[in-house]
């Protein structure tokens, strides 16, 4: 069996594996599915087993899987969260989160690298929370609704920061080039609000249950044109999908709300039942482990940057906690802000390729964003209070 062959035989496999596995610890302590899935991809890539190989192959069904995780948090977004007070402390914790970031990182690296690193301190896996929320019933929570604000600005921030410092362009250039993208998302997003939606909803409707699955065509087609044009600009793919989940959002707002929950549940079973398991179980197999262990500062290194997210991402997230809150809820959003990957991943990825930072220093990011994943919201969930089940809006916003 090829190398390739292995891998796409072995993904599917751990793919079914990391649910059940997540499942049968679940009875003494709750971890993320994304957990076991980059554990078992490491124990099986050429770090450890070497049973599966980085592949053409699988790295593209792992993009497209990428892509998916920020269509699917685009599409989260409760633009509600975002007005008054939350939505301006959560913007604002962001950019200290980024200055911060940078700053810390130019102490450790001075030049472009501290560009790298600091990105990745200030980012927020909103993508990985999103499922964990809905699983624990905060979803539409005041708590819940604020970790939905601080992850999309820690999803989006980054990836325009991506765009600005890291596109290879001076800073003017690629300010106009962002500045495109931008013109062309806000027609998608006017189109959106202005296109006649009974018909749309109609034929969606019409279709959920026939061959034709006209609404998750169009999903695929909305990804892929934003996509597209991302690319065909020189930026990063996810700027283009985070729009695409937004653009499909304001499409279906006004859908009866049976069918506008079948068609989620559709998209949700293509992300996370196919596509968003490839990305997380294939980003274990490339990780680097030998260069990590080679270097035993990168691997002191570690908890460092592990309490650096803490303090760079989390600390400045509790500024968007609700008005409300108590002492155990900010600490919970700290914890929750604090959680980091897919950011991480993809500008580590670029600093790698442009020669920016080393394979060892994106191992050690990318290690201390799984350890985030696996530690942070287990720590946020248990330090936070009972989930509340009212889904009133939040009082905060009206401030």
């Amino acid at each position: 069996m090829t190398g390739l062959d292995a891998t796409i035989f072995l993904i599917p496999v751990l793919a079914v594996l990391a649910p059940l596995v997540a499942r049968v610890l679940g009875r003494w302590v709750r971890v993320p599915i994304v957990v076991f899935e980059l554990v078992l991809g490491i124990v099986v890539g050429p770090s450890v087993l070497g049973w599966a190989q980085p592949a053409e192959f699988a790295e593209m069904l792992s993009n497209y899987g990428l892509a998916m995780l920020f269509f699917v948090a685009g599409s989260e977004i409760e633009f509600g969260a975002f007005r008054g007070r939350t939505g301006r402390r959560a913007i604002g914790g962001w950019f200290v989160s980024l200055a911060a970031g940078i700053g810390a990182a130019w102490l450790l690296a001075p030049g472009e690298a501290a560009v790298v690193i600091g990105i990745a301190l200030c980012s927020t896996a909103l993508g990985t929370l999103m499922p964990i929320l809905r699983d624990e019933g905060e979803l539409r929570t005041p708590f819940g609704q604020t970790i939905s604000a601080v992850g999309a600005i820690g999803e989006f921030g980054p990836l325009i920061a991506i765009s600005l410092f890291l596109g290879g362009r001076s800073p003017g250039i690629a300010t106009i080039v962002l500045l495109v993208f931008m013109a062309v998302a806000g027609l998608a997003i006017w189109w959106a609000f202005r296109m006649p939606q009974g018909a749309l909803h109609r034929f969606v409707d019409a279709s959920l249950h026939t061959s034709g699955q006209f609404a998750i065509r169009v999903v695929f087609l909305i990804l892929a044109v934003l996509v597209a044009v991302s690319v065909l600009l020189d930026l990063d793919m996810l700027l283009g999908a985070f729009t695409a989940g937004i653009v499909w959002r304001l499409l279906m707002r006004d859908a009866e709300p049976a069918a506008r929950e079948a068609v989620e549940s559709k998209i949700e079973a293509v992300a996370f039942g196919f596509l968003v398991p490839i990305f997380f179980i294939y980003t274990g197999v490339t990780f680097d482990l030998a260069a990590l262990l080679a270097d035993p500062a990168l691997l002191l290194a570690l908890p460092l940057i592990l309490v650096l997210l803490l303090l760079i991402r989390g600390v400045p997230s509790m500024l968007a906690a609700p008005l409300d809150a108590d002492r155990r809820d900010r600490i919970a959003v700290a914890f929750f802000g604090a959680t980091g990957l897919p950011i991480i991943v993809a500008v580590t990825a670029i600093g790698v390729d442009e020669k920016i930072i080393t394979s060892g220093v994106a191992s050690a990011l990318v290690g201390a964003g799984m350890l985030s994943v696996l530690l942070y919201p287990l720590i946020g969930t248990l330090i936070r209070r009972e989930p509340v089940t009212a889904t009133a809006p939040l009082e905060d916003d009206l401030a």
